[in-house]
């Protein structure tokens, strides 16, 4: 270790002028470090020692190669204020086994269920924008998919019905989003309890989205049918050593972890693609040629996902240009190397999805919206880590498969039926809170 090169550091202007161009920018203060120092580099973000990645090769080590090294950076204490001990912030043998619990919930044999599930709410869907193409209105297309997916994880997942519930669902998680991110760039980390604003917002965002895991949760009690999904797999699972079932936290944690990380992320990732597309007319033409000979005009089922090649491009080229999880943190136990360099314990290591789905060196036209890359050779030889919206190694998303089938059928049901163009004849700008957001309402027109 001794030996190994120091990283270079990112500290040219001084640590207070980086700490507020960070704080103003955070986004653009990585794209520029990583333009003039590298594929690493080392910053700080108030206290917290950070060291930025973009190298598929050092991703690999610590999310596949070397993880048991790591566990979750700063950022994600923040988000077990709401979230709990869910999938997403728990860790070691106690995450293991919530993995383990839940992972048959995604098993192949049981998504047909939930494709049904997809394809009857993209439907639903498509009727309401019917009439609002004859009435001659726009739409807002974030709240449309927040709307249509979060419906679907709760019917596909627990079997429930939360339209009553969506523009409450919609209104705090944005509130509870926007608070971790501004905590986790804060100076001063005030306690919850104390009477300030930004606190009461916390506590009464948390209690709203509370009212509504709970009732999911004692409407399943409340029912004599027997269910088969992710709801009955958690309350019905059994300690292997003491038989004891999860508590009513412990479910908690996990039901409220999948119900937000499994409908915002993809209702991001649909509206970063209809934004793409309301700019890109070449693209929408190929991608309703596809449609409308795989389709024929009928409504997208599972059996057609093999065939709806181009769509998969579309969907695979936003993610790529707008990942949800932008950044992925780590912290080692120990001291470590990545390549030459030496990586202390209790670094704050970040992995900046972002900006490796940007970098020049392995992708052409980076910043270009071009679904095609994806059927050229260059983008068949790519590192395996040079692409990572899911994550990677064993912590890689347990809801892929059925976040890429949602994503599917919605685009392929409603694409085919619908022509939009964005109504300010731009892409929206980001807005790099915990996931990747497009700033302010989108409003696409019907064309």
């Amino acid at each position: 270790m001794d030996t190994l090169q120091k990283i270079p550091r990112a500290n040219g202007r001084g640590f207070l002028r980086e700490s507020l161009d960070m704080s103003r920018d955070f986004l653009g203060w990585l794209l520029q470090k990583q333009s003039d120092l590298g594929d690493i580099y080392e910053g700080r973000i108030l206290r917290h020692k950070i060291v930025i990645v973009t190298n598929p090769g050092y991703v690999q080590h610590l999310l596949q190669e070397n993880n048991r090294n790591y566990h979750k950076s700063f950022g994600y204490e923040i988000l077990k204020l709401f979230l709990g001990q869910g999938l997403l912030t728990s860790e070691g043998d106690f995450w293991l086994r919530q993995r383990r619990l839940s992972q048959p919930a995604f098993h192949k044999r049981r998504m047909a269920a939930m494709a049904k599930v997809m394809t009857d709410a993209a439907s639903a869907l498509a009727r309401e924008w019917d009439h609002k193409q004859t009435a001659g209105g726009s739409l807002e297309i974030m709240p449309e998919m927040m709307n249509v997916t979060m419906k679907i994880v709760a019917a596909a997942l627990f079997s429930a019905d939360v339209s009553g519930d969506i523009g409450t669902i919609h209104k705090h998680l944005g509130r509870l989003n926007e608070f971790a991110m501004k905590r986790i760039q804060s100076p001063v980390k005030l306690p919850l309890w104390l009477p300030v604003p930004r606190s009461f917002r916390f506590r009464q965002s948390s209690k709203a989205i509370d009212r509504v895991i709970y009732r999911i949760m004692e409407c399943r009690r409340g029912q004599n049918e027997t269910h088969d999904d992710l709801l009955a797999m958690l309350m019905e699972a059994r300690d292997e050593d003491t038989g004891e079932s999860m508590t009513n936290l412990q479910l908690r944690d996990e039901v409220i972890t999948i119900f937000v990380a499994g409908h915002e992320t993809t209702a991001l990732t649909m509206s970063w693609i209809w934004s793409l597309l309301g700019l890109h007319p070449a693209a929408y033409d190929r991608l309703q040629a596809e449609l409308r000979t795989v389709l024929g005009g009928r409504d997208c089922q599972m059996e057609d996902l093999p065939q709806l090649t181009y769509t998969r491009q579309v969907i695979d080229e936003a993610l790529r240009l707008y990942p949800p999880g932008w950044v992925i943190g780590r912290r080692p136990f120990e001291d470590d190397r990545l390549g030459n360099y030496r990586v202390e314990k209790g670094s704050n290591v970040l992995m900046f999805t972002y900006g490796l789905h940007r970098h020049p060196g392995y992708w052409d036209r980076p910043n270009d919206f071009w679904p095609e890359r994806w059927e050229t050779d260059r983008v068949k030889s790519l590192p395996k880590f040079a692409y990572l919206p899911f994550g990677g190694g064993p912590r890689f998303c347990i809801g892929n498969n059925f976040a890429l089938m949602e994503m599917t059928i919605l685009l392929a049901t409603l694409a085919q039926r619908f022509r939009l163009t964005l109504a300010a004849g731009e892409l929206p700008k980001m807005d790099p809170l915990i996931t990747l957001r497009p700033v302010g309402n989108v409003e696409m027109r019907f064309g």
